[in-house]
Formats: structure tokens, C-alpha cells, sequence
């Protein structure tokens, strides 16, 4: 009897083991192999060794198991009656220590080859803020920052009241994507210009800590053209879940092609900050910018989070004296969470912002904060804060 209702707590014990909840394929539970020569040596690894750990944990629970029922007190079992076994002793030291060492040395080899980023062909400069990413491609002068698509970031916010099924890639997309060359080598240099901050991209096999003051170095070759994506893997503050990276491989020709695209776009970009801009231009375009930059903290409708980020409908700073306001924003407020917006942005959007919250959420200053000034005021060449601004006039230019 007794050995009848152990077979059945086995059996049950077996059937309750079994994954009849589990709808995911082997592919989405197991890690990627990637698109890299190192992502793949990682997967191979990764994949041998766990192998190695399951026939290992089989054999051990099969002798487990197999005591447990050979030896059990129902068929008359009697322990043994020793001390020790210098031999037992001396198998389960050594034959681990030499499973540790074969599971060692390719490991190892692995590790140094992801830090070898000798003769690498380029160098990318990967600069985590809060929240997004700034991206430099060192020899070919081209600077941008990449954030959180704003169509994701406007259906987010509570109350926002937007259907998320219709995004593809939900909370996953960005703004500008970091274009990368296939089969060439390619260097990052991870630093941080606030808190820790972690560049993880999975198929890419990457993945390294941005540390302000700290340079941190890797490297990629893609092989295959195609859309990566990550996300920063360190607790880097409130919206740190809201830090995406998209990485797209193209073909040489083709990123020849967008380099020179994006040095259109800052010359483009230098001629806009001088030329006037119209107040209904400026507050279209700030409307965007605020979006991007500013709705996380100081939310959809500008009413702020209260105990944390103050509103900026109704703000005496937004509706007061518009230097002060210029001041806050280009230089940020360091005793508070108000980020420092004078390098992050141009002047067309720095004074479009302005213009915008100065015009929006019910502060109906009239106030037009031109780019021109914003040009000025970077340059060093007024004072950072003007009792008179030139280019700021009340009322629709």
C-alpha cells in the first residue's frame, strides 16, 4: 500500500511539473544568437554550457532518485554505518574543478575577443542622458540625440486616450535611429552625462555600462542589414522603461549616403536658426519639441506631476520674466530634477519650446522667443540673461 501511494505522489508530482502554461517558442525563452561574430560565439557558449549544466543535473538527480526509491525504508532499507571516503572525497573535488576549467577557457577567450576593439574601422561615441541617447559619429563630425518616438510618447501619458494596438513596436521605437555600416568595425565609447546608464543591444551582442566621467569601450561588426533593438539596462531613474535603441544596418553605399544626409541637415539646420521665424511656426514646431523633451516630467496638458515635476500651466517661470525663462531651460535648475536643455537641443527647437510653453496650457503671453537668440546667447555672445532680449517681442510676429 505503501508503495502504491508512492508511485502516485511521483507521478503527481511529475504532471504538475510539466510547462502546460507555456505558449512561448524555444526561440523567444532562449537568448538570440545575433547578427555579430561575437553574438554568435556568445550563443554557442552560452548553448553548450547549458547542455553541459542539464546532463549534469540529470545524472545527479537520477542517482538521487534512484537511492530514494532502491533504498527506502518500505523494501527493508538499511543505512550503512561509515564515516568518510577519502576517494568519494577526491571525485566530487576534481571532476568539478576540471568541469569548471573546460567551461573556463572558451569562456575566457570569448571575454577577451568583446574587448578587443583593435583595428577598428569607425568610432560612434554613445552618451546616455535621462531619458535618451546622443550618438556622435566621431569621424565624420555627425551629432544627434535619439529618444522615445513622441507618437509613443503621447500615448503613454495617462489619459492620453490613444488606442497603443496601433503601433507596431510599441514603447519600442525612436525618433532618429543610430545608422551603422555592415561588415565594418565599429568602436563605442559609452560615457553618461548624468546618472549610470547601460547600452544593451542583444543581437549585437553589446552591452556596456555609461558612467559620467568614465569612458567604457566595445565593439560590433553586423554582418546581416536588418532593424536591432534595445534599451538601456540600468535603473537610470522614473522613465528609465522608456529609453529605447533601434540600430540599422545598411549596406556601405547606403550609409554613405545618410552621413552626408545628416550634414545637409545641420547645415540646413545653422541657416534656419537665422532667419525670422513667424509665432504660429514656432509654436507648431515647439509643440513637437515639448513632446519629445519636455512631456515626461511636465506631462500632456502641462500640469506636471505634483511632488515632483512642477506645471508649467500657470508656472511663474513660464509666464514671468522670459530671460529667467531661457535661463531655466538652457542651463537647468541643479538643486531639482530640471535638466540642463542648452546643449541637448538647437536654437530652432530651444526657442520653439519656449515660444510654445510660454504660449500653450493657457499662458497666453504673446511672448516669441526667436532662434536667432537662442544662436546668441550659446555663442557667448550677450549675457545669458537679458533684461531687453533683442529678438523677443510681445505679441504674433
Amino acid at each position: 500500500m505503501t508503495s502504491g501511494v508512492s508511485r502516485w505522489m511521483l507521478l503527481a508530482v511529475f504532471l504538475l511539473a510539466l510547462p502546460f502554461g507555456a505558449s512561448a517558442d524555444w526561440g523567444a525563452l532562449n537568448m538570440p544568437v545575433g547578427v555579430t561574430e561575437i553574438s554568435e560565439k556568445v550563443y554557442n557558449l552560452h548553448m553548450r554550457i547549458f547542455i553541459w549544466c542539464c546532463v549534469i543535473g540529470a545524472v545527479v538527480f537520477a542517482v538521487m532518485f534512484y537511492s530514494i526509491l532502491k533504498h527506502r525504508k518500505s523494501k527493508g532499507a538499511v543505512a550503512a554505518d561509515f564515516h568518510e571516503s577519502t576517494t568519494v572525497e577526491i571525485i566530487w573535488t576534481v571532476v568539478p574543478l576540471i568541469i569548471l576549467i573546460v567551461m573556463a577557457v572558451p569562456a575566457a577567450k570569448v571575454l577577451i575577443q568583446m574587448e578587443d576593439f583593435s583595428d577598428s574601422e569607425m568610432s560612434v561615441k554613445v552618451t546616455g542622458y535621462q531619458w535618451r541617447w546622443q550618438y556622435e559619429y566621431i569621424d565624420e563630425g555627425v551629432s544627434f540625440y535619439s529618444q522615445l518616438d513622441p507618437a509613443h510618447n503621447v500615448a503613454r501619458q495617462v489619459g492620453s486616450d490613444v488606442d497603443v494596438d496601433q503601433f507596431d513596436n510599441y514603447l519600442k521605437e525612436v525618433d532618429n535611429v543610430l545608422v551603422l555600416p555592415v561588415g565594418k568595425k565599429v568602436r563605442f565609447l559609452h560615457t553618461a552625462a548624468d546618472v549610470i546608464h547601460s547600452w544593451w543591444v542583444p543581437d549585437l551582442s553589446v552591452k556596456k555600462d555609461s558612467i559620467p566621467g568614465f569612458i567604457n569601450e566595445n565593439w560590433a561588426r553586423i554582418e546581416q542589414p536588418g532593424i536591432y533593438r534595445g534599451k538601456c539596462a540600468e535603473l537610470c531613474g522614473r522613465d528609465h522603461g522608456f529609453m529605447p535603441i533601434v540600430v540599422k544596418a545598411v549596406p556601405q553605399e547606403e550609409f554613405d549616403a545618410w552621413i552626408s544626409e545628416q550634414k545637409t541637415k545641420t547645415a540646413n539646420a545653422d541657416i534656419e536658426s537665422i532667419r525670422q521665424w513667424t509665432h504660429q511656426e514656432l509654436v507648431a514646431t515647439g509643440e513637437k519639441v515639448y513632446q519629445a523633451n519636455c512631456m515626461s516630467c511636465h506631462q500632456q496638458k502641462g500640469q506636471g506631476i505634483p511632488g515632483m515635476f512642477p506645471p508649467i500651466a500657470g508656472s511663474e517661470v513660464v509666464t514671468g520674466d522670459v530671460s529667467t525663462h531661457i535661463t531655466t531651460v538652457l542651463q537647468g535648475i541643479p538643486e531639482t530634477a530640471m535638466q540642463a536643455f542648452g546643449s541637448r537641443l538647437n536654437d530652432v527647437d530651444l526657442a520653439a519650446v519656449i515660444t510654445f510653453q510660454r504660449n500653450a496650457f493657457g499662458n497666453d503671453t504673446g511672448d516669441t522667443v526667436q532662434p536667432s537668440q537662442m544662436r546668441s546667447l550659446r555663442q557667448g555672445l550677450q549675457q545669458t540673461r537679458l533684461d531687453t532680449p533683442q529678438n523677443i517681442t510681445n505679441g504674433v510676429n
